[in-house]
């Protein structure tokens, strides 16, 4: 029974959940740089503590109809909405990579993605804890699993040509995908500010994109960040013209960059075929 799939599949969801948990835990403490480990979870209006009961992800939050047990205060569905993205997040990640090191690699990085989405969307900050940590991720797993689009094999290729170890074109494509999507975001932002007179992102948005370069390699990091910019300008304009906004409205772009990542993940490999055969880059 323990090795069918059903009941596997339900295992990583279990997991998910409760990573998720953990993950609220980030986007509440971490722009406010406070630990993440200690004190424990508790009521942000009275201070109680929350019993292991009520901090069963999801279940607890539908048995208290969304409220503190101890002064009734309202909780944040985004508290169930993470966990649950998370869930699936992690059984999207085991339904295409498996139990492997891929697997965990494309966890841990929706996971941290996911955490950049909201920190930005509420508080317009990306910790550099998460992205730090990324990055370093990034490097240290890739030379254990598959390079994902070979551009440093293409662009080295007559060094690689003489028989360099395989782990060294992993680690090359995410060493080159960390500083291209870090170096094009940087130029991106500092030649707006010598046009402007003001700063358009901030390095936040910088230290993502080369983390993200490192886990995506160059290609698909470069593929994020044009779909990041088309979701912001269309959510831009909506803004603008739909709610009103004014046109020096700061979004959240790093949320967008943290969707793009996401899909990356899972359509990232057709759509970077697409993109080479229709462009030629990269062959």
């Amino acid at each position: 029974m323990w090795q069918s799939q059903p009941v596997t599949d339900a295992l990583v969801f279990i997991f998910g959940l409760m990573f998720g948990s953990f993950l609220n835990v980030c986007i509440r403490r971490l722009p406010q740089h406070e630990s993440i480990v200690t004190p424990g979870s508790h009521c942000p209006r009275c201070q109680t503590p929350i019993r292991a009961r009520d901090n069963i992800p999801v279940v607890s939050y539908l048995l208290l109809r969304g409220r503190c047990r101890a002064c009734g205060e309202r909780i944040s569905p985004e508290y169930p909405l993470v966990e649950l993205l998370t869930g699936m997040l992690a059984l999207g990640c085991y339904w295409q990579f498996g139990i492997t090191i891929s697997g965990v690699k494309w966890t841990l990085f929706s996971a941290m993605m996911l955490v950049l989405v909201f920190t930005d969307f509420h508080d317009r900050l990306l910790p550099n804890r998460v992205n730090y940590f990324g990055l370093a991720a990034g490097l240290a797993l890739s030379p254990f699993t598959p390079a994902v689009d070979g551009f440093a094999r293409w662009l080295l290729h007559g060094w690689f040509a003489l028989g360099a170890p395989e782990w060294t074109v992993r680690l090359a494509d995410s060493a080159l995908g960390a500083i291209v999507a870090g170096g094009m975001l940087w130029l991106f932002a500092e030649g707006y500010f010598r046009l402007r007179g003001r700063e358009g992102m901030g390095l936040g948005d910088v230290k993502m994109m080369a983390m993200a370069g490192a886990f995506l390699g160059v290609r698909q990091a470069i593929l994020m960040m044009l779909l990041g910019s088309i979701l912001g300008s269309v959510v831009g304009a909506i803004a603008v013209w739909g709610f009103g906004k004014g046109r020096d409205y700061e979004l959240p772009f790093g949320s967008f960059l943290g969707i793009a990542a996401l899909f990356m993940i899972f359509a990232g490999g057709p759509l970077l075929h697409w993109y080479v055969t229709t462009t030629g880059l990269g062959r």
